[in-house]
């Protein structure tokens, strides 16, 4: 089998839509309880494309989307525009076939391109498969937080993972303006 990472496609979002709501019905990788429908991907994809970031989509010889991954901003203030958060999804029926380290690494080069300095995951503490997907491929553990979040009728707890995408880089300058002394 052969398998392909391309950009997304507005038309690869009923798939996408599948993929996504399957992980919030039926796993703790999403915290939402609630399905979505489509127009909710769709707004997702146009949101995405006028920020210019990307949405990456691995499909086989048939052009079946099995996964995606993607990154927006981590905090919606100036002082992050450096930093991302990303996700990555692979169709159940699929994981462990090693399409998610595929999507990783594409999206990490992605995001060195867009000039990024540092990628964060946010992690449900018990997802193994997931913390130990970004160890390899360089992420470390950054911090835990217990309890913050509830699934399935239990708490759960969040780990942070980051991988720095410019090693030994300098801070850009400053967009602000010069602080006055009080």
């Amino acid at each position: 089998m052969t398998y392909t990472i391309r950009d997304a496609l507005l038309t690869d979002m009923p798939a996408v839509l599948d993929i996504y709501n399957d992980a919030v019905l039926n796993t703790t990788a999403i915290w939402n309880e609630q399905p979505v429908d489509l127009a909710n991907r769709q707004a997702w994809f146009a949101a995405r494309q006028t920020q210019a970031y990307p949405i990456l989509v691995v499909v086989d010889d048939a052009g079946q989307v099995l996964g995606y991954s993607s990154f927006g901003d981590w905090r919606p203030f100036e002082g992050f525009r450096h930093t991302v958060e990303h996700s990555v999804y692979v169709r159940a029926d699929q994981r462990g076939n090693g399409l998610g380290p595929l999507l990783m690494k594409a999206l990490i080069e992605r995001a060195r391109a867009c000039d990024k300095h540092m990628m964060v995951a946010a992690i449900e503490s018990g997802n193994a498969a997931s913390i130990h997907l970004h160890e390899k491929q360089g992420f470390i553990t950054t911090g835990h937080m217990p309890q913050v979040g509830t699934k399935f009728g239990r708490w759960l707890d969040l780990t942070f993972m980051q991988l720095d995408l410019s090693p030994g880089a300098s801070a850009p300058p400053s967009q602000a303006p010069a602080a006055k002394n009080a």
